[in-house]
């Protein structure tokens, strides 16, 4: 254990600015005898005398004037920090650090977080996408403060906040041989190459809630992290992906590929805010989960309410 704490640094920078023991010892809350036999058991340690007695103003050593220059540098950095803490508790200030599990949340998650940095600016913010670690645990963990996803698990401390309905569906060719189908089934699949983002197949929806139920598996898997060169590869006939229905909206519109819906009545998934239940009442999270629902719903097609 350190011989020198912040109490001593206190006390000595209390002695300085009043001048005498009994002043310094009214200061930080003490008797004149609890703050003597604090200091010279500080100087028995020490083996050196940190003033002069019996000097008014207090003259100190050249031991006790290097004790005061750390007390100025050690205490400042203390308040420093007790003002940012209050301010954390506040909610002005913080850190939040997103990861999300797909490229096409930007279209709606942008606009949130232009909005967040114009209100909250004193709040760290950082984001990086999901792909290359599992983003729930490090959560949990306190590595991150939010997450975007559509694969909630039950963790503990963790909460689930969803934010919309979406319909996940096949991006196809316009020249594809199922192009003419009212909908897909699982085993349309057993002979086509998918793509998707480079994560898990258990953490995509149509694997989740579409083939793996049907113990069907494509004939190839093709990875790409953007979506853009997805959708480049789907329009030349490279093979099919599977997205939300918003995140295909710009291609359809624009005539580059098809969409068709998995199985009869589509399959339906939500997407969700995880963040630690601890953090729920904070305010500028809070606010960022009201900006980020209402721009959803502003920015993107074809979503439902979270609840049908």
């Amino acid at each position: 254990m350190s011989i020198i704490e912040v109490r001593h640094l206190k006390t000595l920078t209390a002695l300085r600015e009043t001048g005498s023991l009994v002043e310094a010892a009214e200061r930080v809350h003490l008797t004149q005898s609890a703050l003597s036999h604090q200091l010279k058991d500080l100087e028995e340690k020490l083996g050196c005398p940190l003033f002069i007695r019996k000097t008014k103003p207090v003259r100190f050593t050249s031991a006790g004037l290097r004790l005061l220059q750390l007390a100025d540098d050690v205490l400042l950095s203390f308040r420093s920090a007790q003002r940012d803490i209050q301010r954390f508790a506040e909610g002005e200030s913080g850190r939040l650090h997103i990861a999300i599990e797909c490229h096409s949340c930007y279209e709606w998650l942008m606009p949130t977080i232009d909005h967040f940095r114009e209100h909250w600016p004193d709040v760290e913010l950082d984001l990086s996408t999901a792909f290359g670690f599992m983003p729930l645990p490090a959560l949990a963990r306190g590595d991150l403060d939010l997450v975007v996803t559509s694969d909630p698990q039950d963790i503990p401390n963790i909460e689930y906040i969803p934010l919309f309905q979406y319909e996940s569906q096949v991006a196809l060719s316009r020249h594809h041989a199922l192009a003419k189908k009212e909908f897909l089934n699982p085993e349309d699949f057993a002979k086509e190459t998918l793509i998707t983002y480079p994560v898990e197949t258990e953490r995509l929806d149509i694997f989740k809630h579409f083939l793996t139920p049907a113990d069907v598996s494509p004939a190839k898997i093709r990875h790409s992290e953007l979506t853009l060169m997805m959708m480049q590869l789907v329009a030349s006939g490279r093979g099919v992906c599977c997205l939300p229905n918003w995140a295909l909206t710009e291609y359809t519109n624009r005539q580059y590929v098809i969409t068709k819906s998995l199985g009869e009545e589509g399959v339906w998934c939500k997407l969700y805010l995880a963040i630690r239940k601890d953090q729920r009442e904070n305010a500028y999270m809070e606010d960022l989960i009201s900006t980020a629902s209402k721009t959803c719903f502003k920015n993107l097609k074809g979503i439902l309410a979270p609840e049908l």
